[in-house]
């Protein structure tokens, strides 16, 4: 297989690197599938591998009483496996996919050295570590005082971002469990999207109509993080 070269990348991180740091990890890149549903990242398991998504979305899920529930969204913006990175052998939440695509995967160790050894991939991870911290403290913000059509709302835009389109892949059960909310919450929140003509939803796919009535919905829980973190990468 020929190595990965760093102008074909499709990860803003990767794409982010100097020449030079893309250069020490790309013997070791490695090209996979990411399969609707699958777990790439056991919780509570070793970390084997990291994933830069290149393609496609991956949920950090965490376990709540009533099952688990979606603290962090992942897509080409970023990496799954951060803990590997900070010296933590494991992680209590699953990393699964949401939407299928690709990723380029490497073993947590040489990650983990490189992330300490080279400072341009430390700043550039560093500043991914710090907008993904906002990410989720955003959806904290949005599970306490949001109600459950604002929160679809907002998980709606932030699938849309990633996967670059308006038909975006989305059935009542995989919704109500990211949501963390009974299926029916699911489809009356989307009975009620759909009555304001912000999407449209048929079988398995939810189509975005009015994006700008879905930010509006969101509140200023859509909006914080996606800021910063253009702020940051722009700082590279």
């Amino acid at each position: 297989m020929s190595p990965i070269q760093q102008r074909f990348v499709r990860n803003r991180l990767l794409s982010a690197l100097a020449p030079d740091d893309f250069a020490s990890l790309q013997p070791q890149l490695e090209p996979v599938s990411l399969k609707m549903r699958e777990i790439i990242i056991e919780p509570n398991q070793p970390i084997e591998h990291v994933y830069f998504i290149e393609r496609g979305i991956t949920s950090v899920l965490a376990e709540a009483s009533g099952g688990r529930i979606e603290v962090g969204m992942i897509g080409s913006e970023g990496l799954a496996g951060l803990s590997a990175l900070l010296g933590v052998a494991m992680s209590p939440h699953a990393f699964m996919v949401q939407a299928e695509g690709e990723a380029l995967r490497l073993p947590a160790a040489p990650m983990r050295a490189a992330y300490q050894q080279r400072p341009g991939i430390n700043a550039v991870i560093g500043r991914f570590i710090h907008a993904f911290m906002v990410q989720t403290s955003q959806t904290a913000y949005a599970n306490a005082t949001l109600n459950v059509e604002a929160r679809l709302a907002r998980w709606i835009l932030m699938t849309q971002d990633r996967l670059g389109r308006d038909d975006l892949p989305l059935t009542h059960d995989f919704l109500s469990m990211m949501l963390g909310v009974r299926r029916a919450g699911v489809t009356t929140s989307t009975h009620v999207l759909e009555g304001v003509r912000t999407i449209r939803a048929t079988r398995g796919q939810i189509t975005v109509l009015d994006r700008e009535k879905l930010v509006e919905l969101a509140e200023n829980t859509y909006g914080v993080a996606e800021a910063e973190y253009e702020r940051l990468m722009a700082v590279g």
